[in-house]
């Protein structure tokens, strides 16, 4: 598991009775990927380390958000008939005039306030908006608060969300949390391959004491917890710099891109950018008129009205709720006839799309609301149990070199060619997609010959065997 694991002499018996028997097949990988185990363990935890803090943080976040800003997002009290948008719109604007109207978010449920998104105004972050929330029953507007993202995240999990991404250190910082999903996946695969391939009474915990205890608890709960390691290093990899860029390009290869509605009137659907530009004024049919369009094709709330950016563009209105089943059918509605010119339903995504979103809003804790969160909380937990527990493991053995022993010279040459084709091929492709687990790989095997060069010399000058 993704911490700092037992090293090739921590893993020696101390008795050969109790030598734990290997498959054919993996005695000969069974060193190596001991190796890449600890050594990962022991470079990467502090990462992983940080990404599990603040993902735990980032889960808990959408209850806290609502707990602290229910003023803005709640009612005072429920009235009977909400007033048209444009009405609630006008409220906005007449309470902050600065920049213009991005988007506007109605009133989703009989409590929920109305959101006006305004973008290029003054202090506020780029990239994010204004958001006015208007009581839609009297047009009273309750506050507003600076906004980032398709979910909505208001201040407090804006921070936690960038201090999760990117340590508030910009894109240079985004570089931690893809070098921490590069290599959770291989960390959690390595530990299930060493735990499933020791003898059942060594894997006990009941009974044991000392790093033996510790061993148990770091590969029991981290078995248990590996098919979410690996969820998360997929999906965490899907929106990081370098791997996410290359993950993106090879599913636009495969045409297996996220399509948009196109917002050029009369236009059918746009290739893979944004459904519109933020911007543009009200014109012509109007927002209660373009509205009452897409709920004639079926959409329901949650939805975004984003304006037309210029006068040959459409509104776009697209439904944006994350949790199952997930609402993100979008459609173009024409500014001037209230016509709608295009329909896009999630229905028809590409499959490699529906995956990614289904992945992204799984990840994030949305797809299954608490739960998903709760459930999200308990990975973080374990992930940061089991980096402890290895980091303590390293420190019980309390004997023989810092990093252990390196594996034997001429490990490679006893692999196999079966087995040795296919782990390069295995290797290689993953690391050239994923530049953040590659380089330092190579580097990883590059240290560890050297080493087992090293050792070889050594004891050659001492007239021992190496």
């Amino acid at each position: 598991m993704p911490t700092a694991s037992p090293t090739a002499t921590d893993e020696a018996p101390r008795h050969p009775a109790s030598a734990p028997p290997s498959s054919d097949s993996l005695a000969p990988l069974r060193p190596l990927i001991l190796r890449l185990h600890f050594y990962a363990g022991v470079v990467v935890a502090p990462f992983l380390l940080v990404a599990a803090v603040t993902g735990f943080l980032y889960a808990g976040a959408f209850q806290a958000e609502k707990l602290v800003y229910s003023h803005e997002l709640t009612v005072a009290d429920v009235g009977e008939t909400k007033l048209p948008v444009s009405r609630q719109v006008a409220a906005a604007r007449k309470a902050h005039p600065e920049g213009t109207v991005s988007a506007v978010r109605p009133s989703p449920a009989a409590d929920a306030t109305t959101r006006v998104l305004l973008s290029g105004v003054e202090g506020v972050a780029a990239g994010h908006t204004l958001a006015v929330f208007v009581d839609p029953y009297t047009g009273e507007v309750r506050g507003a608060l600076e906004q980032y993202g398709s979910t909505g995240a208001l201040p407090l999990r804006t921070w936690i969300d960038e201090l999760h991404r990117d340590l508030h250190l910009g894109e240079t910082g985004r570089l931690y949390s893809e070098f921490a999903a590069s290599w959770l996946w291989v960390i959690a695969g390595g530990g299930l391959v060493l735990w499933f391939s020791r003898r059942r009474a060594l894997r006990t915990v009941r009974g044991t004491t000392g790093r033996r205890r510790t061993l148990g608890l770091h590969g029991t709960v981290g078995v248990w917890v590996a098919a979410g390691f690996l969820f998360l290093s997929a999906t965490g990899l899907t929106w990081s710099t370098y791997a996410g860029a290359n993950i993106a390009e090879l599913r636009t290869s495969l045409g297996q891109a996220t399509p948009s509605v196109s917002a050029t009137a009369g236009g059918e659907h746009a290739g893979h950018g944004a459904a519109a530009p933020a911007g543009g004024a009200e014109r012509g049919a109007g927002l209660d008129e373009v509205l009452a369009a897409a709920r004639a094709k079926g959409l329901t709330d949650p939805v975004e009205i984003v304006p037309p950016a210029d006068a040959d563009s459409a509104y776009v209105v697209k439904q944006v709720q994350r949790s199952w089943p997930e609402k993100q059918d979008s459609v173009a509605v024409d500014p001037v006839t209230g016509e709608v010119t295009d329909v896009l339903r999630f229905a028809d995504y590409p499959l490699l799309a529906k995956l990614t979103r289904w992945g992204i809003d799984l990840h994030t804790g949305t797809l299954f609301g608490p739960a998903n969160q709760i459930a999200l909380m308990l990975l973080a937990l374990a992930l940061v149990l089991l980096i402890v527990w290895g980091y303590r493991m390293w420190w019980q053995r309390g004997r023989g070199p810092a990093f252990g022993r390196p594996v034997p010279r001429g490990a490679w040459q006893r692999v196999p060619p079966r087995l040795l084709v296919p782990l390069v091929a295995a290797v290689a492709v993953p690391g050239w997609f994923v530049p953040l687990l590659g380089l330092p790989l190579i580097a990883f095997l590059a240290v560890d010959v050297l080493l087992g060069e090293t050792a070889h010399r050594r004891a050659r000058r001492r007239g021992a065997p190496a």
